[in-house]
């Protein structure tokens, strides 16, 4: 152990136990009685009662208790004091710890925790389970606020941020802190705890203006609404999502495609989207001009003739009026084109994903014509360079690579 019994042999006057004071204090969270304290720290049995206690006799200075018993909570939610009497009651007798949760009308992991958490170890590989200093440990952890574990950890903070100006998503850096450092539980964290660092104010974990880095660009949650529903467009001779193969709702074989358009301010430009199901591989087509159903058309046309045959089997769109021209495109690609049902973004959930993180680059209400076909690959480029969770972390480049050379 670390401290230092002091030398009482050596008289150096009226000096207060301060450091003694403290070490009892840490002796007693961890459980140990007053007599084992006391010996270690090198104390009179009295001193650590007062001490622990609190004395008010007139002749002697008050001194608190170690530390003001709180109230019992009111939830079920905790377990109480007289439930870890209870245990430590029933562990001394070799209950099991299944036995004991049914006892309690408590899960078994519960019981099972609260062993793990608060046994102390003893001579001879023994360990006790102490209730009082649990009871009094858990009491001190409820408290809330608590100091974030961003704020607390400059190179976990760092490395969030920076991750965060190249638009990683907080789930994408979660997953990577966990692969960068698999043996560093400090540097760990949810994506749920970044989020509140950026959400929360007052905590001042992470730059506020980061929050502009995320896909919605908001700096506060806003709660869902229901989507209005869209009237039918008129594309004649559609062919409906019902009726597409099944080979192609399983996602086991590529080249099967979700498209979309990307619409700019007064919706007088747009850019078009094209997501392979299976690798999640984007594809951005540039229409500088306009977004009518021959233009589309060409776009489409042009974009995807630069793909090999086998990754090039069919594309699934919306009911939008730019697709009209769908029959002459299905003959100048040989690709055939499925429409989902009306207000059913979810028959293309890869495709709308994939717009909302487009957002990030191309913000809603701005002129989407003045990206050149440049800024358009070099967008595409870095979204498809991102891990992706549903595919392993790999990313969409990588995962089509390895479909190119097989």
């Amino acid at each position: 152990m670390d401290f230092e019994i002091r030398d009482r042999t050596v008289n150096r006057g009226r000096k207060k136990l301060r450091a003694e004071r403290e070490e009892y204090f840490r002796l007693m969270q961890l459980g140990y009685s007053n007599k084992e304290a006391c010996r270690v720290v090198g104390i009179n049995l009295r001193t650590g009662r007062e001490w622990r206690n609190g004395r008010t006799s007139p002749n002697r200075t008050v001194a608190p208790a170690l530390a003001p018993r709180t109230p019992q909570p009111t939830s079920s939610r905790y377990l109480r004091e007289d439930e870890r009497i209870h245990i430590a009651d029933r562990l001394r007798e070799r209950a099991t710890i299944r036995a004991i949760a049914a006892e309690l009308g408590r899960s078994p992991s519960t019981i099972s925790r609260e062993v793990r958490r608060n046994r102390t170890d003893g001579t001879r590989g023994q360990w006790h389970y102490r209730p009082y200093a649990a009871q009094s440990r858990a009491d001190a952890r409820r408290p809330r606020p608590k100091p974030g574990k961003i704020g607390q950890n400059p190179e976990l903070r760092d490395f969030i941020q920076d991750h965060l100006t190249l638009r990683w998503s907080p789930e994408q850096i979660c997953h990577a802190l966990r692969g960068r450092f698999p043996d560093r539980p400090e540097m760990h964290v949810t994506h749920e705890t970044v989020y509140q660092a950026l959400y929360v104010q007052g905590r001042g974990e992470l730059r506020r203006e980061l929050a502009k880095a995320l896909r919605t660009g908001r700096a506060r949650r806003r709660p869902h609404r229901q989507s209005n529903k869209r009237q039918p467009r008129a594309v004649k001779d559609m062919v409906m999502i019902s009726e597409r193969p099944a080979e192609i709702a399983d996602r086991a074989v590529p080249g099967h495609w979700e498209g979309d358009l990307i619409i700019g301010k007064d919706s007088r430009s747009a850019i078009g989207t094209l997501v392979e199901r299976t690798t999640r591989y984007v594809m951005l087509v540039h229409l500088p001009v306009d977004h009518t159903a021959p233009s589309t058309r060409d776009a489409l046309v042009e974009t995807v003739k630069t793909l090999p045959s086998h990754l090039l089997r069919s594309l699934t769109w919306d009911q939008g009026s730019e697709m009209a021209a769908h029959k002459t495109f299905t003959i100048a690609t040989d690709v055939p084109v499925y429409f989902c049902d009306p207000a059913s973004p979810w028959q293309r959930g890869s495709n709308e994903n994939t717009n909302g993180l487009l957002r990030q680059y191309f913000p809603k209400g701005t002129d989407l014509s003045v990206h050149t076909r440049e800024d358009l690959d070099a967008v595409a480029a870095e979204i498809n360079g991102r891990p992706r969770k549903t595919l392993g972390w790999e990313t969409p480049a990588e995962r089509l690579s390895k479909l190119l050379a097989a």
